[in-house]
């Protein structure tokens, strides 16, 4: 064996191996039990960050670690390929959107290779490629004749720079989350997928997600957000019209003093004919965003229609305002307001000077305020006759029931989840399978797939396809659809198209439902509502489609941690700040790892410390994944970001813990060569002195909390037993037992690690003799029998300070174990002679002597 760690011929070769033996080659085999392990797919930005590197390794590490205990595993890799970046790139470059991805694509994919990542690259897949997306154009012709899929005009918030719709998550403080511009309200007309048919369906299915975190079960639960309510009609005085409201609190509903509809409401266009002041705000209130956490945040504000709401059971006209907080796109677009009961309401109705009407008091009639803020809790109902003196439980039900007899209203289950919007006015996208037909209807494509113009140079004044008429106009007045589908519908289906890779016939094929559900899928939790929610709609219409089998994608979530680090900055006299990568700067701490000083190396004037935040280029504290595999090798990143954290909590880069990473690499290189001709011609493990079996057992123990941690996915612990085995088998002494408990600890250590550290460990398991393909090796056993010991040592404390210790049988009772303590040299001097008070026994650990 050559003795120096060369990580990069040892690499190259353990890759070369894996690719001429196809070693992470999945073939469905219905007699072995199969394990579908999935990260989530990256965008191909052009380099991986180390946030892909420690997602795909958590990935990487669980196939290998599944592959190891008999399964038949897949781990397939692709790229979610179309959308906005890349548009907003390729205008920057001046080259099509198509070159730029797939440039960034191939140089990607050599990154993962030479990171060992050990993916079936058979089954790569692009959703650019339309041999994928075919298959969602025709799903998407299915929806149609379903009437699952439809088109309407919709509220969205527009970026007139990127000149395209954003979904409310892509709106940050009002502006668009990549060009910066505000966002304004527009009524465009929108494709939608009726992902409302299956929310009960969505929300009843959480409970079964066993294998989620608890966390994304609840982010799910609250965005489809079930409620029971009651739906109403308010009259509209002086018109045969009625006002629809759904409310969750129709306890309150005799202290409404007003109602609030969007600014986007056909009653506040009406009433803004020949009112400029009403005008005015109604556009104003178009520059806002329309997702719910904005409107929660902004001041409230609105304006009086001049028309007024007639209450469905006094009869009392209340004031119409047109609210900037009420949104179009949620419910019926009009609330009833209870100021007295309603923290927002109560705002609203102080700025406008409007009543506020108590009819809500607490059930021991102690007297509820509402002089500073509004009573919102429950009670007992008031100045609500007839339902005065129902609590607010019985008067949900009474009030209901009361509008029901008169047709006024009834009981309603509401959800907060409203239908997905798939259209998007941009180019780098899928093509909406539409045919705008020359009477003003739609009907589905049949050719498919529709494919997108790829030669295409982007100039930025809105989606190309709107000037091109090759792809536009058809035969006849008929116009082919220009809009393309949201990334989101690409990437809700990929894990499935995984299963049947290449399959030119059908969507997916039976292949599918032998892999299917995947059974480890690894992300981050930013993907915890929309991507996983549209991908377990996605899966149900596949399923209702006869596609699939199974009624849930995804088994078992682990939602990883984000991969954290220092930052440093200057500020300028205007207050601007600029950041400097942390391997720019000299840091000076004391004994406690408190901060002296830090000065960047350039200059050596002082810079400020700007906390520990997630890697990225906006503070420019990332580390380049490339460089550190160049200068310590893919088994030393593995390795660190498996060690340094458990995977679901964030990992605080330090380069200090990567040299640490790499010398345990070494450490163990070196062990295995000096080794080396003993381990290879060693008899198995025989009769054991006593110092022998204490360092035996010791490797068993830690190996049983490793195989432990593996199940759990700690493998922050597997990496430290995996250090504390090797420093065992560095302390044990010559003896004829030696090569024996070497070789059995080290072959031990290399199949722990081989899932983290796979391509030292293949190296060494075939240098050392232990087998071919480590991949193949039978997984450690812990061999109970080492385990058990006759004597066991107890640490002697005299008041509280270690003085001693003693060995006795494992057994042995306190008063055994106090009398051997007694009779030691080093620890009766310490009790000198004086009377024994007290003596505190921890069984197996401790005794502490008290005089």
């Amino acid at each position: 064996m050559q003795t120096d760690y060369d990580p990069r011929a040892i690499e190259a070769a353990a890759q070369g191996y894996w690719e001429e033996n196809q070693s992470f080659k999945a073939v469905e085999d219905p007699s072995r039990e199969k394990f579908y392990c999935l990260s989530m797919f990256p965008y191909p930005s052009g380099r991986l960050h180390m946030g892909h590197v420690r997602n795909y390794t958590i990935g990487d590490v669980i196939a290998r670690y599944q592959r190891m205990q008999g399964k038949n595993v897949l781990q397939p890799m692709g790229w979610d390929a179309f959308g906005l970046p890349a548009e907003n790139a390729a205008i920057q470059h001046g080259i099509p959107p198509s070159q730029w991805t797939r440039s960034n694509i191939a140089y990607m994919k050599d990154q993962l290779k030479s990171l060992g990542f050990g993916y079936d690259w058979e089954r790569e897949l692009a959703t650019c490629d339309p041999d994928y997306y075919r298959w969602e154009q025709w799903l998407f012709t299915r929806l149609m004749e379903k009437g699952l899929a439809y088109r309407s005009t919709a509220t969205v918030n527009w970026d007139p720079i990127d000149q395209t719709v954003l979904a409310n998550e892509q709106v940050i403080d009002g502006r668009g989350w990549r060009s910066g511009a505000p966002v304004e309200k527009r009524e465009i007309e929108q494709w939608f997928v009726r992902i409302t048919d299956y929310a009960q369906e969505l929300l009843d299915a959480l409970d079964g997600l066993d294998g989620w975190p608890e966390r994304v079960r609840i982010m799910q639960r609250n965005w489809i957000g079930r409620s029971e309510g009651v739906s109403m009609d308010f009259g509209i005085a002086g018109s045969d019209e009625t006002l629809g409201i759904y409310t969750t609190r129709p306890d309150t509903l005799m202290g409404v003093t007003y109602v609030a509809v969007a600014a986007e409401h056909p009653l506040a266009h009406r009433a803004a004919a020949g009112n400029p002041d009403l005008l005015a705000f109604i556009e104003e209130c178009r520059k806002g965003g329309t997702s719910e956490a904005e409107i929660e945040t902004m001041e409230k504000k609105g304006h009086p229609l001049g028309i007024d709401a007639i209450h469905p059971v006094t009869g009392e006209s209340v004031p119409i305002y047109a609210a900037n907080f009420v949104l179009m796109g949620y419910g019926t677009g009009a609330v009833m307001a209870v100021p007295a009961h309603d923290q927002r309401d109560w705002e609203f109705a102080e700025r406008y000077g409007i009543p506020k009407k108590p009819v809500i008091r607490s059930a021991d009639g102690s007297p509820c305020g509402i002089g500073d803020a509004a009573y919102t809790e429950k009670g007992v109902l008031f100045n609500s006759d007839p339902f005065d003196g129902l609590t607010s439980a019985q008067a949900f039900d009474a009030i209901a029931d009361w509008l029901a007899e008169r047709g006024r209203g009834a009981k309603t289950v509401n959800f907060r989840l409203r239908d997905w919007g798939v259209s998007r006015q941009r180019y780098w996208g899928c093509p909406i399978p539409v045919i705008r037909t020359a009477d003003g209807g739609t009907r589905p494509e049949t050719d498919l797939p529709v494919r997108l113009p790829e030669d295409v140079v982007v100039d930025g004044s809105g989606s190309p396809l709107k000037k091109m008429p090759s792809f536009s106009n058809l035969a006849g007045s008929e116009v082919r659809e220009t809009d393309t589908f949201d990334t989101f519908f690409e990437s809700s289906w990929y894990y499935a198209r995984y299963c049947s890779a290449n399959c030119d016939t059908a969507m997916l094929d039976e292949r599918a439902n032998y892999w299917l559900p995947v059974d480890q899928y690894v992300g981050g939790i930013e993907h915890a509502v929309l991507h996983l929610l549209y991908a377990r709609f996605f899966h149900k219409l596949m399923r209702d489609e006869g596609l699939v089998d199974c009624d849930e994608p995804f088994k078992n979530l682990l939602t990883q941690g984000m991969v954290v680090a220092e930052t440093w900055y200057r500020e300028d006299a205007e207050g601007r700040k600029q950041w400097f990568n942390p391997t720019e700067i000299e840091v000076e701490r004391d004994d406690k790892g408190k901060l002296l000083s830090a000065v960047l190396k350039s200059d050596g004037q002082p810079v400020s410390f700007g906390g520990i935040e997630k890697m990225s280029k906006s503070k420019n504290n990332g580390v380049d994944p490339q460089s550190l595999t160049e200068r310590y090798g893919a088994d030393t990143v593995r390795l660190y970001t498996m060690f340094t954290s458990p995977p679901d909590q964030s990992l605080e880069w330090n380069d200090e813990g990567v040299e640490g990473a790499f010398r345990f690499i070494r450490r163990l290189w070196a062990l295995a060569v000096g080794e080396s001709d003993a381990i290879r011609s060693a008899p198995a493990v025989g009769e054991l002195d006593e110092a022998a079996q204490t360092a035996r057992r010791e490797i068993h123990t830690a190996l049983k909390k490793a195989l432990f941690d593996y199940e759990r996915q700690q493998f922050n612990t597997v990496v430290s037993g995996c250090m504390s085995m090797v420093n065992v088998l560095y302390r044990l002494d010559d003896s004829s037992a030696r090569a024996g408990l070497v070789r059995e600890g080290v072959g031990i250590v290399l199949r722990l690690l081989a899932p983290i550290a796979p391509h030292v460990t293949h190296h060494l398991w075939r240098e050392l003799g232990f087998g071919d393909d480590i991949l193949n090796a039978d997984w450690p056993q812990v061999d109970e029998a080492a385990l058990r010991q006759d004597s066991i040592e107890y640490v002697v404390q005299v008041n509280g300070k270690v003085r001693g210790s003693v060995r006795v049988a494992v057994d042995a009772d306190q008063a055994t174990v106090q009398a051997a303590a007694l009779a030691t040299e080093q620890v009766a001097k310490f009790i000198d002679g004086k009377p024994l008070r007290k003596a505190i026994l921890v069984p197996g650990k401790l005794l502490n002597l008290v005089v």
